[in-house]
């Protein structure tokens, strides 16, 4: 029987934390995103913004952290920190957040930031909200508030951690913009002392999938329902305009996309500079994935469609007319 943990109470935490994952030498974009909102809710609690990164040789990723809005940044290097894996991390992260007491803690909700923070959550004995895509402090509480994507994705549950501590969360990506870069701005750095402890496992080979990362696409073509047997055709257009295709929830089920093309709040959210969207109805939990865009231009023939009300640009006409048209316009310019 696995003993009991004490949760660790209220008293005497302070201050906001944001685990700064990085790949390939260059921090993640979704750590960016969070330190921009981090320093928001610090304001509101008057306290500072703490980066902690782990990794081996990251002092140069330490003091990029700082010129987007960390106000200090701890760091623990290792060579052994060289690639992620779950004891490490876990050890050394758990021991700083015992040591130092951070009020809140962030992680992006990648894939390694998940992992990290439901192992963490246990060992603190503390709650935690995951893959949520609002942050934010209860006015009166002082209370870390997350709002959460439940049934698809057709509510948004409202989720806060009163008793144990840190207050814990893992955001999603593309949901808050990255801070302005300040290459003025001041921070403190400091190396912390690093116990590895007990790994169980060793990584015989680390493969990355190639694709495009449509978080970071500045024109997307999403493809909804009322699309899907036009898939190839708006393949073609996204890539004649240089950018990605995206679909709504249904055509990612049935698998006629990978689901990191999957937009909305059970997929991901993107934030380009123009969204063009064929045959989507407009559900809420898809809205919830383009709000960020600068301009949405909405192409269905149903002029009463839902997603009509959250468009710039409304098109009102049959895809399997407008497509060929778009097309063959698109190969003459």
């Amino acid at each position: 029987m696995t003993p009991m943990v004490e949760a660790m109470q209220p008293e005497g935490f302070k201050g906001v934390f944001v685990y700064l994952e990085h790949s390939n030498g260059q921090l993640e974009g979704v750590s960016l995103e969070i330190l921009g909102k981090a320093q928001e809710l610090a304001g509101k609690l008057s306290t500072d913004v703490t980066g902690v990164i782990l990794g081996s040789n990251v002092r140069d990723l330490a003091e990029e952290a700082v010129q987007f809005g960390a106000n200090h940044v701890l760091i623990a290097d290792s060579p052994e920190l060289a690639q992620y894996t779950t004891d490490a991390f876990s050890n050394v992260l758990g021991a700083l957040v015992k040591e130092r007491k951070p009020e809140i803690l962030l992680l992006g909700a990648t894939h390694d930031g998940r992992d990290l923070a439901g192992r963490l959550a246990v060992r603190l004995n503390t709650g935690l909200t995951a893959h949520a895509v609002q942050v934010e402090v209860e006015e009166n509480s002082k209370l870390l508030v997350c709002g959460v994507p439940g049934f698809g994705g057709n509510i948004v549950a409202m989720c806060k951690c009163p008793r144990s501590r840190p207050q814990m969360a893992t955001v999603r990506p593309g949901i808050f913009p990255v801070p302005q870069r300040i290459s003025s701005r001041k921070g403190t750095l400091e190396s912390v002392p690093v116990s590895i402890g007990q790994v169980r496992t060793k990584i015989l080979e680390r493969s990355v999938k190639e694709g495009v990362d449509i978080t970071k696409a500045e024109v997307i073509v999403i493809a909804g329902r009322g699309a899907e047997a036009h898939l190839d055709e708006v393949r073609k257009l996204a890539d004649s305009f240089g950018g990605a295709v995206g679909v709504t929830r249904p055509l990612a089920d049935k698998e006629l996309m990978p689901r990191d093309h999957q937009v909305g709040s059970t997929g991901c959210a993107v934030a380009p500079k123009i969204a063009i969207v064929f045959g989507a109805s407009g559900a809420a939990h898809f809205v919830s994935g383009i709000r960020e865009a600068k301009a949405v231009i909405s192409i269905n023939r149903d002029q009463n469609a839902p997603i009509n009300a959250y468009a710039d640009y409304i098109v009102t006409e049959d895809i399997a007319t407008l497509l060929p048209a778009l097309l063959k316009s698109s190969e003459k310019s």
